[in-house]
């Protein structure tokens, strides 16, 4: 069997939905709550990836207490994955030598074999990066899907060159990847004057997968928007 994901993203863009082909036995894990539709020859349970302490450190990087694990028991069939929010989904196939580090909420599925855990950021990271101090750290070799609010957009950094990127478009990166986070602009005044906050600047060779949209943007437009903010 393969390591790799049979898999094709429907409708890329705003509304993604994945369709992944399972042969007779195969398996794969996936965020709790994404799965839309399967074969009847498929089965799907709970499960506490990397035990309890596992599972709740991924409460605390955005993910869900459990995985599902759907796995085709009684012959091959088709499983239907779709992310929470309105968004994109990228299929990425880990070598086995490059793990990856994913933003909070950004983990939709993963081959079998891969192995999902979760990691502790430093103070500094943890404080300002906009990730908090938990992040998913996927390795191994199989496929990845990563899931997105808007569009996924990849940019590759050649060595020795930097990107700056909003802490809030971020998706995934190669966890061996460095970078700082800094202010966008000089002096408090003018970080906060200027609309962004915090950014992180990336250090090639490597390639980041942003998002096109700020969930966080679209929070604070409806909490401006709403009533009892408006009598204000």
């Amino acid at each position: 069997m393969s390591e790799f994901m049979n898999c094709e993203v429907l409708y890329r863009g705003a509304f993604a939905m994945t369709r992944v082909t399972l042969a007779h036995g195969e398996s794969i894990k996936a965020e709790a709550g994404a799965m839309v539709a399967m074969s009847n020859t498929i089965d799907i349970e709970g499960k506490l990836e990397g035990g309890i302490f596992g599972a709740i450190g991924r409460m605390f990087s955005g993910e869900s207490f459990f995985f599902q694990t759907l796995r085709a028991k009684r012959g091959s069939g088709e499983i239907l994955l779709a992310p929470a929010m309105p968004g994109d989904v990228y299929s990425l196939e880990l070598d086995g030598q490059t793990p990856y580090t994913v933003h909070r909420g950004g983990f939709l599925a993963a081959s079998e074999g891969l192995n999902v855990t979760t990691q502790v950021q430093n103070l500094v990271k943890g404080l300002f990066s906009g990730e908090g101090f938990f992040v998913v750290g996927v390795s191994g070799r199989g496929t990845l899907l990563i899931d997105s609010y808007g569009a996924i957009h990849p940019i590759d950094v050649p060595a020795g060159e930097e990107v700056i990127i909003d802490n809030s478009h971020l998706v995934a990166w190669p966890a061996a990847m460095k970078y700082k986070i800094e202010t966008v602009s000089s002096g408090i005044f003018s970080t906060v004057t200027s609309g962004e906050g915090f950014v992180c600047r990336f250090t090639g060779p490597g390639r980041v997968y942003i998002q096109s949209r700020n969930f966080m943007s679209l929070v604070d437009l409806i909490s401006h928007s709403l009533p009892i903010n408006r009598g204000k």
